[in-house]
């Protein structure tokens, strides 16, 4: 096995989100090496390509397609790899189809490295990470999902624009399923230090519940919104991408909303959602509670169970 290059990436799966995270990362100059791996070569050599052809405006960095055994000594291995959402389909549509592709792929992970990060892009990423955790046998810190950091974004993003006021001093999570069921925290939600609804009358909005209930459905329906206006996302979750990768590789001690499986956490067990959790280099290093109003708490629970009945249909 090789030693583990703390500054190489692979990404496997380059379709729309695989290429743009590549893309995204690139940029980042968080690594100095990034392999591209596709079910299709040629498209794996033409995005490594085209990716290449900018580094001359940015750090210098060795970008190739290879096959599995190229990931040995990657320090995190990106999975974007699965069938896309199609207009109309919903994120848990796509469970076989996906859970069908990563018992081909989690193998061939594993095969040629046991020590690095897997973090799971694909949707429905809950079921997919927990999929991955099972089959690949790793330990769960090092095997977690975007979960709902793009959802966070959103909703960090749309209280920006409702509040006037710069999205990175919005604190708020959207939690549960990356999905229809996710929760947006809003009892946890402040501006700076300021809770959510006095910051909101200090700019002139009192009209809280009907505000809150449109951000949430509106952060809920964005994916929907975008694929049905140009047929995929990938920019938000490329962006997505890059942060969780900046936390791990710099041993930031983040906290991000990644999903993981839960361990009686709101008495949710055995079943993968997004909670925030603090993330370095060890990968998810420990949850961290949040406050959660009884009525988001049961609404977490409900989001659990949607996900546990499908896991339970397929494991």
């Amino acid at each position: 096995m090789s030693v583990i290059n703390s500054r190489k990436v692979a990404i496997v799966g380059c379709g729309f989100v695989g290429s743009a995270s590549a893309f995204a990362l690139m940029e980042s100059g968080l690594f100095s090496e990034m392999v591209l791996i596709d079910v299709s070569r040629e498209k794996a050599e033409g995005e490594a390509l085209d990716i290449s052809h900018g580094l001359p405006f940015a750090k210098p960095m060795n970008i190739y397609a290879g096959d599995y055994s190229d990931i040995s000594d990657a320090a995190i291995i990106v999975v974007t790899a699965g069938a896309g959402q199609k207009p109309g389909e919903t994120r848990l549509d796509l469970v076989k189809k996906n859970v069908g592709i990563f018992k081909s792929i989690i193998p061939e992970i594993v095969r040629y490295n046991t020590e690095g990060i897997l973090l799971i892009v694909a949707n429905p990423v809950d079921i997919l990470t927990y999929t991955a955790a099972k089959l690949s046998g790793f330990p769960e810190n090092r095997v977690f999902g975007s979960g709902t950091v793009l959802d966070t974004a959103r909703l960090k993003y749309l209280l920006g624009e409702h509040l006037g006021v710069d999205s990175r001093s919005v604190h708020a999570f959207i939690i549960g399923e990356h999905g229809d069921s996710e929760i947006a925290a809003w009892s946890s939600a402040n501006v700076s230090g300021i809770p959510l609804n006095s910051f909101c009358e200090m700019r002139g909005h009192f009209q809280h519940q009907s505000s809150m209930n449109a951000i949430a459905e509106n952060v809920k329906n964005s994916a929907y919104e975008i694929i049905n206006r140009k047929g995929a996302t990938y920019y938000g979750i490329a962006m997505s991408v890059k942060r969780i990768c900046e936390a791990i590789v710099r041993d930031e001690k983040s906290i991000l909303p990644v999903s993981c499986i839960q361990h009686d956490n709101y008495g949710i067990n055995n079943v993968a959602l997004s909670m925030p959790a603090i993330v370095g280099k060890n990968g998810v290093e420990a949850a961290v509670p949040i406050e959660l109003s009884g009525q988001e708490a049961l609404a977490l629970r409900s989001s659990a169970d949607t996900l546990k009945t499908v896991i339970d249909d397929i494991f």
